[in-house]
């Protein structure tokens, strides 16, 4: 009995996730041959509302860090899923979705939002009017991850959106 449960949770701890890939690795794979400096996007009184509308929470930072290079953006953005933080890459290009990656995943359950079959739902969606312009279908308990994914590619895109307007 001892030996199954071992098994289990080992299954269980293997499946959830953990560090699929470090911050540094998802840049530099973003930037093959020419890594941007990282930049700052400052979160002032007048980005707060769009912000925590977004997440459908306050932000907790005062900033986000992002790197760009011409009409490519990438983000490192973190949520929390059920209980725990995810850490999401995602890579913005000519205001649409390039590329969705969990990067570290620390939940016990929901670790399907990681598979390519998942985050390829993304690929090419627009911002529209603070909220993406397609529907994501949701798996079956993950429905907190996939929650905490769709806020930051929506957040994401409205940031990028935010800078270029700046700039």
């Amino acid at each position: 009995m001892l030996i199954g449960l071992l098994l289990c949770s080992f299954a269980v701890s293997a499946y959830s996730g953990g560090v699929n890939q470090t911050n540094e690795d998802f840049i530099a794979e973003t930037f093959v041959d020419n890594t941007p400096k990282s930049k700052v996007v400052w979160i002032k009184s007048d980005l707060r509302p769009a912000i925590a509308d977004i997440l459908g929470h306050e932000y907790a930072g005062l900033r986000i860090r992002y790197w760009q290079q011409a009409e490519r953006t990438a983000w490192i953005l973190e949520e929390i899923g059920k209980e725990s933080p995810i850490t999401f890459g995602i890579v913005i290009t000519d205001g649409k979705v390039e590329e969705v990656k969990v990067l570290a995943y620390r939940e016990s359950r929901g670790g399907e939002i990681q598979q390519r079959a998942f985050t390829r739902q993304f690929t090419d969606a627009k911002l529209s009017e603070q909220k993406l312009d397609r529907h994501i279908d949701g798996i079956s308990g993950a429905t907190l991850s996939v929650r905490a994914m769709t806020s930051v590619v929506t957040l994401a895109l409205y940031l990028t959106k935010f800078i270029n307007q700046i700039e």
